[in-house]
């Protein structure tokens, strides 16, 4: 078995104009007095990082790694939540998901998605510079307007827009391929890759694509009402990255999984610091290294009610706690009587 690296955090909620979350060099060395060894760094940041200039130069991946590495971290993996989204985008959503694009693709839905394409080459290019095998980002979404259709929906829309989503993200997995780098989707409502049905239905179409992978974050399961237990036991072999975020659901006679269009702090199921949801983390942490998973344990905070410096602090302590150094040998080591195949057969009475 092997032991999960940790704790890290994930940079995009903390990310700021004022010290030190405006460069990356002093929130490399905030997140190091709270104790984390790692940071997942988000690609659209150019406070933080220039993922053009990181694809196209080995020695600016250098200088990034090495100003963390002053501070004893490390880089995780990078993200690209925010161009993966616009791989694929609903005509409904245009316009409100127009300002994670560049300015000169805005309002220009076909070269805002080649632009998107093109960004999450270059975060996969620039992983493979700086070492990282793993790389998070979404799926985008041409179905999720219709997860809950009425009228109902027209026979053969969903298979047509999972044969579209394959079709744009094959040549980005071509490339992460090449590139030696896992594709890990955050399986994650709004997304078209939201559960673990629909993770298949892609996955069927990019032909089980070996670079397709999942960042498994439990506390969208438990703001669905999914197993997130039973989804490590099933996609055990595709689990490359994970977040660790809590969350809470406390349906009520007014509302449910919808959430009765409420603010975050209103609705029945809520994102909330580690520790303070209903994430059963001790279970997690388990099941992971019983499967061997060896990436990183990142801390990804949301919370509607607390403070994100009282949450990362908490969250660096909460993470190391759980992580599991796992054995190197089984318990009863001790009673181990020497026995060979010719003591097993006479033990079975097989002479």
């Amino acid at each position: 078995m092997k032991t999960l690296k940790g704790p890290a955090i994930f940079l995009a909620q903390f990310a700021g104009d004022e010290a030190p979350f405006d460069n990356l060099d002093s929130i490399g060395r905030w997140a190091a007095s709270l104790g984390y060894k790692g940071v997942q760094i988000p690609s659209w940041d150019k406070r933080l990082f220039d993922v053009e200039k990181a694809a196209s130069s080995k020695d600016y991946c250098d200088e990034i790694t090495g100003t963390l590495a002053a501070h004893g971290v490390q880089v995780t993996e990078l993200s690209t939540h925010l161009q993966g989204q616009l791989v694929a985008v609903h005509p409904a959503y245009d316009e409100m998901f127009d300002g994670f694009a560049a300015p000169e693709v805005r309002g220009n839905p076909k070269a805002r998605q080649a632009w998107a394409v093109d960004q999450v080459k270059a975060a996969i290019k620039a992983s493979n510079h700086m070492g990282i095998n793993a790389h998070a980002t979404f799926s985008g979404a041409l179905a999720w307007p219709y997860v809950y259709p009425w009228p109902q929906r027209p026979a053969g829309l969903i298979e047509t827009a999972f044969d579209e989503l394959a079709k744009r993200w094959t040549p980005i997995l071509d490339a992460a391929e090449d590139a030696g780098v896992d594709v890990c989707y955050e399986i994650h409502p709004g997304e078209d890759l939201f559960d673990g049905a629909t993770f298949e239905m892609f996955l069927e179409r990019v032909k089980n694509h070996p670079r397709a992978n999942i960042l498994y974050d439990p506390s969208h399961f438990v703001l669905q009402q999914l197993d997130y237990l039973d989804f490590i036991d099933i996609y055990a072999d595709r689990i490359r990255m994970f977040h660790v975020k809590d969350a809470e659901f406390n349906p009520t006679g007014r509302q449910g999984v919808y959430s009765g269009y409420q603010g975050w702090a209103g609705r029945a199921g809520r994102f909330r610091s580690l520790g303070d949801g209903q994430v059963d983390f001790g279970a997690i942490f388990s099941k992971l290294a019983a499967i061997d998973f060896d990436g990183w344990a990142v801390l990804e905070w949301e919370c509607a009610l607390k403070h994100p410096e009282d949450g990362a602090r908490e969250g660096a302590e909460f993470i190391k706690n759980h992580i599991i150094r796992v054995t190197e040998k089984a318990f009863d080591d001790f009673a181990d009587g020497g026995t060979d195949e010719a003591a097993n057969r006479r033990i079975l009475g097989l002479g």
